[in-house]
């Protein structure tokens, strides 16, 4: 628990293990034992077939919404599923007070199918910045933290993002088919160019985690709901790479980004891909 004279900074120094206990657990108690044994009454959709939430993600958010709180009083947390029920939570990120921002299961498509490729993020922020992050894997238990200022780690070992190797294609994560509109795949289609490989996201944060590795050279998407974003984007940050809009700027955890938006190995990658979005108008 914070103390009353205790900076965030401090409160970081002392409590990032906490914080990282708060969602092993969350994964262990709500999410893994529903993993491949999700039941049909488990499963709803929200926007459409493709749009999925499960028991798993309400009940590990509402174990993190506790837990996090508890653990920072004074603080806030938005969470999808809040949000789905309630539009006027996600304004707390707007707010001063330092805001949990929580997505209990990136990738619940991949979930629902039984596929490994998901992840819980969390990342907190204040005042619109990104100050620390946690993405974890638990089908892969793997765990990533990022902290402002303090660099990035992937099971305790510092992630270092890198150069993409100059005499090979830019490999590029996009926005999936499914969650584009027409106008979304016109702006992307400046990706299908000689020296660009794209292809089809899955999770979000789990295709943050590989561009902060080195794996991905970069991202391209469309949409920028805090909660898919937040975590990863200071991931990408802290391991030396960037994140630009296509108006040029840095992508803002309160929204109002011109879309779509890279985060990528280097700068110059992130300045590559938002000319070849750009020039696709």
């Amino acid at each position: 628990m914070i103390e009353e004279t205790e900076t965030i900074e401090e409160f970081l120094v002392r409590h990032s293990a906490d914080v990282e206990e708060a969602v092993r657990k969350a994964a262990a108690a709500e999410i893994m034992p529903r993993f491949r044994r999700l039941a049909e009454h488990e499963v709803d959709q929200k926007s459409g077939p493709h749009d999925l939430v499960t028991d798993a993600d309400r009940l590990a958010e509402r174990y993190l919404t506790d837990t996090l709180g508890a653990l920072l009083p004074g603080s806030l947390v938005v969470g999808e599923e809040a949000v789905h029920a309630d539009p006027a939570v996600y304004e707390a990120i707007r707010g001063d007070a330092p805001v949990w921002i929580v997505d209990p299961v990136d990738g619940t498509r991949q979930f629902v199918h039984g596929d490994p490729g998901f992840c819980t993020l969390v990342a907190l922020a204040r005042g619109g910045v990104l100050l620390a992050s946690w993405t974890y894997a638990p089908a892969l238990d793997r765990l990533a933290v990022a902290v402002r200022g303090r660099g990035a780690r992937l099971d305790g070992e510092p992630l270092r993002s890198g150069t993409p190797a100059p005499d090979r294609p830019l490999r590029v994560a996009t926005s999936h088919p499914d969650f584009t509109t027409d106008r979304q795949k016109r702006a992307l289609l400046g990706l299908w160019t000689d020296g660009v490989e794209p292809r089809p996201c899955g999770s979000a944060g789990l295709e943050y985690l590989a561009v902060a590795r080195g794996e991905l050279d970069a991202t391209a998407f469309t949409w920028e709901a805090a909660w898919d974003h937040a975590a990863g984007v200071l991931l990408v940050e802290e391991a030396g790479g960037a994140h630009l809009t296509r108006a040029g700027e840095p992508f803002r955890v309160t929204g109002g980004n011109a879309l779509p938006f890279t985060a990528a190995r280097d700068a110059a990658t992130a300045r590559r891909v938002t000319g070849l979005l750009t020039a696709s108008d």
